[in-house]
Order: structure tokens, then C-alpha cells, then sequence
């Protein structure tokens, strides 16, 4: 694990947390990166490993979770980024390069949209695209269709920290992915006392950022971008499945073409190894680098 640094950044209701990973030097330009609905800041371990000093990553706990799990409500995609411009603020970020994965890419496209003076080019992590949701699903039919077991895990307790790295290593994500960098993400998440660990995401920040993403401003925000941004897709899915959220038909069917994005595949990942593993960390990291640098 690369060292780094617990910040606090005061945001409505309280404080945000984040993580910082600093650069060899001091000179060198800084980038902030979003994690996923159910996910921490930990979750950008490997990619500070590849980035290996070249540029300063921060990343937030985003409301609702981990170190900002005390963070009360309004959730939603529009109350993360209002966030994230709370923390380019306090750090005297102007036009910084902002990433996300999953959710956190819908969040950066947002942010890039509302707050245009805060953020530089972006990239975009197997996310930030959408597609309407279906008419004939209540909100909670919804949730359970786009992150189902996900879910299910916010309601589980478990007995030690040992059951839950077992749990997590029973995924078919992470089957010989594992590594000592997603051992500290996953634990991130735990709270409580054993024998009754349970996840520091609240049930209600992640039902109400996940219909979020089918608010139509969400949608729409990567067609009204005032940067650049790449979105680099996974070839698998969630569950290490051959289809992915994005192929070329469905991105195909988004109409990206006379926008500002240009997707990217990236091969030999799913969802969550795009950017836990090596091959997805280090395109990941020399991209944030190249954009940093710009």
C-alpha cells in the first residue's frame, strides 16, 4: 500500500472525508477521483500505486460512506457534486482533473457541468453514460435491477473482518484479482463492533444516488460537458460477466458521437478490476498523468 493522508473538508452538515496521496513533488498538478455507489476512497488504491508520485490524488469518501458516512442527507448525484466543488475549493483547486468510476462518473460529469470554472478534462471509469430507466419499474425494482446484490450487502452483518474479506473474495470480480490494495478497500468499509461488522454505507444515500442516476440531468450531463473527457469502458460486467455495462452498440445507441467523450476499451477487465486491478489501475493512472499535464 502506498501511504497516505486523512483530510477532513467542510461541507453542508459537516465534514467530508478524503484521502490524500501526495506527489515526489511539490511542484507536481493534482487530480481528484470518485468512487463507485457502494464503494470508498480506498477503492483508488492500485491507482496511486501506478501513478507512483507523478501527480497528488485525492480522493473523498463520498456522502454517505466509509469516513463521510456521518454526513447526513440531501443524498443524491447534484448533493456529491456540490461536494466535491466544496473540496477543489478548499484545496485551491482551479480546473483540476477529476475522475470517476461507476457513480462517481455520473457525479464527475455533473460536476463538470455545474460547477464549469472548478474542473479541467475528465475521465470517466466504466460510467457516467446512462440510458432511461424502464417506465414499468418502481424505485426500488430499479435498484435491485442495477445493483442487486450490491444491496443486498448493506443489510448483511458479519462475524469478523476475516468473514467479510471471505465474502469479498467469493466474488466472481475478483477471482484472482485479489491483492493487498483491495483487502484495505473492502475493510474500509466495515463498521460496528464483531460479531456484528456491517458496511458504513447508508441504505438510504445509496437507494436515493442510485435512482439519481436516471434523473434526467444526470443523463444529460455528458452531452453539455464543457471539457474533454474519455470514458474508458470495461469489457466485463459486475459480475466478471462477458457482457459489460457499455459494448460498441450500446454505446453506439447512447449518440455520443458530436459530443465531447471518446470511449475507450479497455480489455481483459470487468467493473471492478478496470480499476482495482494492474492492467485497468495503470491505463487509469498514465491517462490522469497525461491530462494533468496537458
Amino acid at each position: 500500500m502506498i501511504p497516505y493522508e486523512e483530510i477532513d473538508i467542510p461541507v453542508n452538515g459537516g465534514a467530508l472525508a478524503a484521502l490524500r496521496w501526495p506527489a515526489a513533488g511539490p511542484d507536481a498538478p493534482t487530480v481528484v477521483a470518485l468512487h463507485g455507489i457502494t464503494a470508498n476512497a480506498l477503492s483508488w488504491g492500485a491507482v496511486a500505486r501506478q501513478l507512483a508520485g507523478r501527480v497528488t490524488l485525492v480522493a473523498p469518501d463520498l456522502r454517505g460512506r466509509a469516513g463521510s458516512s456521518g454526513l447526513p442527507g440531501p443524498y443524491g448525484i447534484a448533493a456529491h457534486t456540490d461536494d466535491v466543488a466544496a473540496l477543489t475549493g478548499a484545496l485551491g483547486l482551479d480546473r483540476v482533473v477529476l475522475a470517476g468510476h461507476s457513480m462517481g462518473a455520473f457525479v464527475a460529469a455533473l460536476a463538470a457541468v455545474r460547477h464549469p470554472e472548478r474542473f479541467g478534462p475528465l475521465l470517466l471509469v466504466d460510467g457516467g453514460v446512462g440510458f432511461p430507466a424502464p417506465t414499468h419499474l418502481t424505485p426500488d425494482e430499479l435498484m435491485t435491477a442495477v445493483i442487486g446484490p450490491a444491496m443486498d450487502r448493506l443489510s448483511m452483518t458479519f462475524q469478523d473482518r476475516a468473514a467479510y474479506r471471505a465474502f469479498w473474495q467469493a466474488h466472481p470480480a475478483f477471482a484472482g484479482a485479489w491483492s493487498d490494495e483491495v483487502d484495505a478497500y473492502i475493510q474500509r468499509d466495515l463498521t460496528g463492533e464483531e460479531p456484528r461488522l456491517r458496511s458504513t454505507c447508508r441504505i438510504e444515500a445509496v437507494r436515493t444516488d442510485g435512482v439519481g442516476l436516471f434523473d434526467e440531468e444526470v443523463l444529460t450531463a455528458v452531452r453539455e460537458l464543457p471539457a474533454d473527457a474519455t470514458l474508458l469502458w470495461a469489457a466485463r460486467g459486475l459480475m466478471d460477466e462477458e457482457q459489460g455495462l457499455y459494448d460498441e452498440s450500446r454505446l453506439a445507441a447512447a449518440g455520443l458521437s458530436g459530443t465531447r467523450v471518446e470511449p475507450v476499451a479497455v480489455k481483459d477487465v470487468n467493473h471492478y478490476t478496470v480499476l482495482t486491478g494492474d492492467r485497468g489501475a495503470r491505463e487509469i493512472a498514465d491517462r490522469l498523468v497525461a491530462l494533468a499535464r496537458a
